[in-house]
């Protein structure tokens, strides 16, 4: 796991103005370099290329891209507008950080810049004839940089904000989330070996209101060989803390230099996907809960949401095809495992809930249900059971055709037949 400086890092490059600001030192100093080079170029060259229409080429650029950089943020903020609306506020922060958007604006202010200080260092003669060639070359360097550019963003502007577009996002945000867990079930640290574990020793609350996003565990990990004591995490990237949460109990009694330990658990207004998987899992639920809605009454988009939860589910199996090595120093802090229970009431829950009602997306439940009980571990059979019961339950009590309830009740039987004996199913 990354240390906090590297997760802080991390998350201010996949901010909209870094990427904007690098291209734009670029643009700056790209336009700047002929004043360098300028003194390699021979003279006889600078009469052989039309380097004197540079200037108007530059003017061209720099009111096209004021332009289109008006028009991408109309854009930009439009998508956004539209994801929220029509998926999820949650999922906005994932277009935000969408690396092509970025790279799009980015090339569109620093192409403008790079023309803007172009433009002013020809008009006070800096660059001479000699400069004026490599303007020139640079210039159409930058051209050709701009209708690629220009090529991808039309391409992409026809899925940006859409709401399949939007959901692969989330859905590969989650992925990425829970086999980042898998490979690392206790964040680099041992197991729990039970809730009580270190319950005696020292309780370290937290001093801020809000969501865990980050654990430093190297943090904790040179701690715990400086104190030579060990720690028992009582939280999780995405828990909700207050001042009366317990952050982690620590075995010694004296001598705790609690603000360190503090340090190690970053607190936020919002959760994030990086290092939460119930997060994305949540999400998604509620991308499918708001096509159940009355007023969208979208069935599709739920069935659609459960195959992308079945898949992101099945990656469970991958645990038991890795073997997690603690981190140097990390021996000592005992962090709980993620809570397969808590994943499925996080999918399962809201769309059991809001489409009871509806035939179609309750056979298409219990069947996602069905296929998750052929996992190997018998954990994750007893919790697809669990649902397709209370799912079963729910739509007996909203449904009103005796046919979709006998149905439903044949799919919840098989749920259990396939949990039974997953290898004959």
């Amino acid at each position: 796991m990354i240390a906090r400086w590297q997760w802080v890092l991390k998350r201010i490059s996949k901010r909209l103005w870094f990427r904007t600001g690098l291209f734009s030192v670029l643009g700056v100093a790209t336009a700047l370099l002929a004043l360098a080079v300028k003194r390699y170029i021979p003279d006889e060259l600078s009469t052989r290329v039309g380097a004197d229409a540079v200037d108007n080429i530059l003017g061209i650029i720099a009111s096209s891209m004021l332009a289109a950089t008006t028009f991408s943020l109309n854009i930009m903020v439009s998508a956004y507008g539209s994801a929220t609306t029509n998926v999820t506020p949650r999922a906005t922060p994932l277009l935000v950080e969408d690396t092509t958007t970025q790279n799009v604006l980015a090339t569109f202010i620093g192409s403008f810049l790079f023309s803007l200080v172009g433009i002013i260092a020809l008009s006070t003669g800096l660059y001479g004839k000699n400069g004026r060639v490599v303007m020139f070359a640079v210039t159409i360097a930058v051209i050709v940089l701009i209708v690629y550019t220009l090529l991808r963003w039309i391409d992409h502007l026809a899925r940006l904000g859409r709401l399949g577009e939007t959901s692969d996002r989330v859905e590969a945000a989650a992925v990425d989330a829970l086999e980042q867990r898998l490979k690392h079930p206790y964040l680099g640290g041992s197991p729990l070996p039970h809730e009580k574990f270190l319950a005696r020793g020292r309780a370290v609350h937290s001093n801020a209101i809000g969501y865990i996003q980050h654990i430093d565990m190297q943090a904790l990990g040179e701690l715990s060989e400086e104190l030579s004591t060990s720690f028992a995490l009582r939280v999780l990237p995405g828990s909700f803390v207050d001042k009366h949460t317990v952050l982690t109990h620590v075995e010694v009694l004296d001598d705790v230099p609690v603000e360190s330990i503090r340090a190690a658990f970053t607190v936020g207004v919002r959760r994030s996907f990086e290092q939460d998987p119930r997060f994305g899992i949540s999400v998604l639920s509620e991308i499918a809960s708001r096509a159940l809605s009355p007023a969208v009454n979208d069935p599709g988009t739920a069935i659609d949401v459960m195959g992308r939860g079945v898949r992101i589910l099945s990656l469970w199996d991958k645990r038991l095809e890795l073997k997690e090595d603690t981190m140097p120093g990390c021996g000592q802090i005992f962090v709980p495992g993620l809570s397969l229970d808590d994943l499925f009431d996080d999918f399962f829950g809201p769309m059991s809930r809001d489409g009871a009602s509806m035939v179609e997306v309750g056979i298409r439940l219990q069947k996602s249900l069905a296929s998750l009980a052929r996992n190997r571990d018998a954990a994750f059979a007893a919790a697809a059971v669990r649902h397709s019961v209370l799912a079963q339950k729910r739509a007996e009590l909203a449904l009103d055709l005796e046919e979709d309830k006998i149905q439903l009740r044949l799919l919840a039987l098989g749920v259990r037949a396939v949990a039974n004996n997953p290898a004959e199913q």
